[in-house]
């Protein structure tokens, strides 16, 4: 029972999206946890352990949460989502996962919000000039397949406490949050209900048919889709190796394009972290 004068629990739609997956996805479940260390760490260990089964898993608090190159994502119950979805996958080429996984998102949260979500190479997403979701990719190895796990942390509302602006590569100015709902100095108001389990619903769904789609299309099916959510294309732009350059969209295998002193440069994600300059 929850105690006097804290929030009323959150319903999430667990068995409308069991219902939903489950015709492509035959052994999926939904899993909603109170608190975990990470949700994505969580599947890994079971993947490791042999428990390769489809499955979402929910967090409403991550005690640590990780982003990519070992950073921690914050998250706090009711403020933010964070899930994991883990499946095993077989694509021809898994190059461009995290930026169909961008795409989806992107796509979903626009629809549901209103707003102009954008997508920032390799793995973010961003509204207006602030880090609104992160998104994390491990795999494991099963034998003939890969158990994918995609980590998702997306801001929902403005939380009591911020922690310091995302760190910046190569010097460049750090990036602030930004988040769904709610009037910021970075968007416009939004609808201040949304909350977690609504935009679960929302995205959810749509996500597990694009990671399907990924894996029989490869990136080529997302492309086109991306382009015009890209917020680097035709920005200066300043790598951690200390190149600089104006970003000229991604190539056919997802890697980053430069125009730099020495001409058109690729960058794979392996390689860099990219902040803009203007």
């Amino acid at each position: 029972m929850p105690r006097p004068g804290s929030p009323p629990p959150l319903r999430w739609p667990a068995e409308q999206l069991w219902q939903t997956v489950v015709p492509w996805l035959p052994g999926f479940s939904v899993e909603i946890l109170p608190e975990i260390d990470s949700s994505n760490s969580e599947l890994m260990r079971r993947a490791r352990a042999g428990r390769t089964e489809p499955v979402l898993l929910v967090a409403e608090h991550q005690s640590a949460g990780r982003g990519r190159m070992g950073r921690q994502w914050h998250s706090a119950p009711g403020s933010s989502l964070t899930f994991s979805l883990g499946l095993a996958l077989e694509p021809a080429d898994w190059s461009g996962l995290s930026l169909a996984v961008g795409v989806s998102l992107a796509e979903s949260l626009s629809h549901l919000s209103g707003a102009d979500v954008r997508i920032k190479w390799p793995n973010d997403l961003w509204l207006g000039s602030g880090k609104l979701a992160g998104i994390l990719i491990e795999t494991v190895s099963t034998g003939a397949s890969r158990f994918a796990v995609i980590g998702v942390g997306i801001n929902l509302h403005e939380p009591a406490w911020r922690p310091p602006a995302s760190p910046s590569a190569a010097g460049a100015d750090p990036v602030p949050a930004a988040w769904l709902a709610g009037a910021t100095p970075l968007n416009a108001p939004l609808d201040a209900r949304l909350d977690a389990p609504e935009v679960l619903g929302a995205v959810a769904g749509a996500l597990v048919r694009d990671v399907l789609h990924f894996e029989r299309e490869g990136w080529g099916a997302f492309a086109p889709r991306f382009a015009p959510r890209d917020v680097l294309r035709g920005r200066s732009v300043r790598l951690s190796d200390g190149r600089s350059g104006l970003a000229c969209g991604l190539s056919a295998s997802a890697a980053l394009r430069v125009q730099t002193a020495r001409g058109i440069e690729e960058v794979n994600s392996g390689e860099v972290s990219v902040r803009p300059q203007d």
